[in-house]
């Protein structure tokens, strides 16, 4: 059975191959870009995937790595590290961001048919990329089949029962039952760590700019008209995780 889109309504349409659209990044790759800097400075989601799974000196994947942002992260201590993305101009810049990286590579793929060989990573990380619950089970049986045994995944997600953003995210989509996306999780056997850690960005622009990516257009009029001067917010995300 299809599983319905949450996110259906909010940008243009799945691309209809098994990829997840992403409208945010796909659409708005330089504003994305100014989230991502502005996302955890304190960095306390990388010590909590570092204290779970740490990735010094063991190969990475990063699916769905958009821009390759987090590629230089893993790349300092990693191994190697290989992004995997399904949206060709992101793949490109990618690949132009992480050219004097030796240890890194990029390669054009989805979650749900990674161009990887069995058993070739240790540690795998999917931020706010194809996992979304139900209708991710593709991708997972990936997981399971290129993770080697010991290796660990994380799967970071938005939270929509806690923080200031979680409350805008559950006006902008509804559809996102967070009782059945914990059930999907967990009966499948991963953990949760509930971090709560917030967006700071520069000035108003920036944030505003991000807002208007990241939710649908009338509650982010409504969400700026509240916070007219607003720099940054809370911000709560689930790191989901498991071992193999």
């Amino acid at each position: 059975m299809e599983v319905p889109d949450p996110f259906a309504g909010f940008g243009p349409a799945s691309p209809g191959n098994g990829v997840r659209r992403s409208p945010n990044i796909w659409d708005n790759p330089g504003t994305y870009e100014l989230e991502n800097t502005a996302f955890d400075r304190a960095g306390l989601l990388a010590d909590t995937m570092r204290a779970i799974a740490d990735w010094s000196d063991r190969d990475v994947l990063d699916v769905g790595c958009g821009t390759g942002f987090h590629l230089p992260f893993f790349g300092a201590n990693a191994r190697s590290v290989v992004g995997v993305e399904p949206h060709p101009p992101l793949a490109a810049i990618a690949r132009r961001r992480t050219r004097r990286t030796a240890n890194v590579t990029v390669l054009e793929g989805g979650a749900a048919d990674l161009p990887l060989e069995d058993a070739s990573v240790d540690v795998a990380h999917a931020r706010w990329a194809y996992f979304f619950g139900p209708g991710c089970e593709p991708g997972l049986e990936e997981l399971d089949r290129v993770v080697r045994p010991g290796g660990a995944a994380f799967v970071i997600d938005n939270d929509p029962t806690r923080s200031t953003f979680g409350g805008w995210f559950r006006r902008g989509f509804p559809r996102v039952d967070p009782v059945t996306v914990e059930s999907f999780w967990t009966d499948r056997g991963w953990q949760r760590e509930r971090i709560l850690t917030d967006w700071q960005f520069d000035d108003h622009a920036d944030f505003a700019s991000v807002v208007r990516i990241e939710l649908p257009t009338q509650v982010a009029d409504e969400v700026l008209e509240e916070h007219p001067t607003a720099t940054g917010t809370d911000y709560a995300i689930n790191l989901w995780w498991r071992r193999f």
